[in-house]
């Protein structure tokens, strides 16, 4: 299954709902959605989940459960996302089959060396800059964090698609893409966002021009 250049990681909307949230992220051309949902109980996160699926499938669209193997794989999802806390790759892997996508959160080249060796499909390195979607925030990359620790990629000769996450904005999109990375995950540049379709396409359009000049 292809991965695709834009992430929408999900947060509540301004009335609260994770689901108007889709719903408009959706409806702006986002085809790859993450249900990230916290502090709630597995039952509200999989009723939450379904009627997540729903939407996405109406669109043509993608839905991750962030952190649930058992909800991705109780209501049909395409895939799971996992931080470095959460269970381990291998575990997922036996719980959800090995037809459902498994993403990974990493932070270092270390932990993107362990993610490959633990056979996800792709990574969520970051974070770019501070964000208050993530309690428990990992080291600030930044943009040379980027440019590093893809270039030891390229030296290690490893080839998996890695998305750029963490507080990242629509004036970011240019410099990020230009390091190499295969995407970009996006939340509140979304969410909050006055024009949210012309933010999806200005991520894809980008990256189209990268790829042709690269």
């Amino acid at each position: 299954m292809t991965i695709d250049q834009l992430h929408y990681i999900s947060q509540p909307a301004a009335d609260g709902s994770h689901l108007t949230a889709i719903k408009q992220a959706l409806e702006a051309g986002c085809k790859w959605i993450q249900l990230r949902i916290k502090n709630q109980s597995p039952e509200e996160i999989r009723e939450c989940a379904a009627e997540a699926l729903k939407l996405c499938k109406l669109r043509g669209a993608k839905l991750i459960i962030n952190d649930h193997p058992e909800i991705a794989l109780s209501i049909g999802a395409d895939g799971v996302h996992l931080g470095l806390e959460d269970m381990p790759v291998a575990l997922a892997r036996q719980f959800v089959g090995k037809n459902m996508l498994i993403g990974g959160t990493a932070n270092t080249f270390q932990h993107i060396q362990q993610r490959v060796t633990e056979g996800v499909d792709y990574i969520g390195l970051g974070p770019f800059r501070f964000t208050t979607t993530k309690e428990k925030l990992s080291p600030i990359l930044g943009l040379q964090g980027y440019i590093d620790i893809l270039k030891q990629m390229d030296e290690a000769q490893i080839s998996i698609p890695v998305i750029a996450i963490g507080g990242i904005l629509p004036g970011d999109l240019q410099a990020i893409i230009n390091t190499g990375v295969h995407g970009i995950a996006l939340s509140g540049a979304i969410t909050f966002s006055n024009n949210k379709q012309q933010t999806v396409k200005q991520v894809y359009a980008i990256k189209r021009i990268y790829v042709k000049n690269s």
